[in-house]
């Protein structure tokens, strides 16, 4: 056998493995991601008589629709930034500490994302209530209480507090690859520390703060537990809305088109930020 023959049998032979490897995958995605979308999209342009409608899609324009979609839009990309306020010193202070993956101060960032975030946002409700720790605490100090429970900025808070890590990890990734002599020639230049992180350390994390912000503003947007806790039911997010859809009002039709909708928004926004994530900032 020719040496360049023996090759394309070795390769045809590995690429035969690796379609191998990749049926299960294949068949989860198929089961879990397209036949559900695909149904999504159908129950979305017809109607419960199985005509095709654009009624479900328009129902957005109705301002008991618009009015949670423009809201979850603000207090998402409010969440975002705070995290992204919070976490780029940190990420940048555990970098400069030397610490690695596998140390214990980065097990504790990863610790909570092990916990159920139900279970998180409940202990929240605990703190925030009108007689809870919080005011507890303020009261014995001889402080007035705070009525931040079922209020915006106690949603605010559950979205920052359950999608920090989300932002700290992908952003440390990015951090712990910048090379220090970069850095340090930034200094040798007569860079100052506020001029070297302008210039040099915030354009080189790009990538992960990209990504943190992805994994922030999508699930913070689409998010209906938090604001069905930490809001008391009384403030409505789009999630909710779609959520009450299709359990409380069984409308899979207006459901699915109200989802489209925000599926809409969620593309747009992920293709925007694809354009400056070149796949470098990864949690792990």
């Amino acid at each position: 056998i020719s040496p360049s023959l023996r090759t394309r049998r070795l390769s045809a032979l590995k690429n035969k493995e690796n379609s191998l490897l990749a049926t299960p995958y294949l068949i989860w995605m198929c089961g879990f991601i397209v036949i559900p979308l695909a149904l999504v999209i159908y129950y979305a342009f017809t109607t419960k008589a199985g005509a095709f409608s654009l009624e479900n899609v328009g129902q957005i324009l109705l301002w008991e629709n618009y009015k949670p979609l423009v809201l979850a839009l603000l207090l998402s990309l409010a969440s975002t930034v705070l995290c992204f306020v919070f976490a780029f010193p940190l990420a940048l202070i555990l970098r400069n500490k030397k610490i690695g993956k596998g140390s214990f101060v980065a097990f504790i960032f990863i610790l909570p994302m092990w916990m159920n975030s139900l279970l998180r946002i409940l202990a929240w409700q605990t703190l925030l209530e009108r007689k809870g720790v919080l005011n507890e605490i303020l009261f014995s100090l001889h402080l007035p209480r705070q009525n931040l429970i079922n209020t915006p900025y106690a949603i605010i808070l559950g979205m920052v507090y359950d999608f920090l890590p989300f932002m700290i990890l992908p952003i440390y990734n990015t951090l712990s690859k910048i090379d220090d002599n970069t850095i340090d020639a930034a200094y040798d230049l007569g860079a100052s520390f506020f001029t070297t992180l302008w210039k040099v350390i915030l354009p080189l994390s790009v990538p992960g703060i990209v990504s943190g912000v992805t994994m922030v503003f999508v699930p913070a947007l689409t998010t209906f537990a938090i604001s069905n806790i930490l809001g008391g039911g009384k403030i409505y997010l789009i999630g909710n809305v779609i959520e009450q859809e299709f359990t409380t009002n069984s409308n899979w039709n207006v459901g699915s088109g109200l989802s489209m909708i925000l599926m809409l928004f969620i593309i747009l926004s992920m293709a925007v930020l694809s354009r400056y994530d070149n796949g470098e900032g990864a949690m792990f």
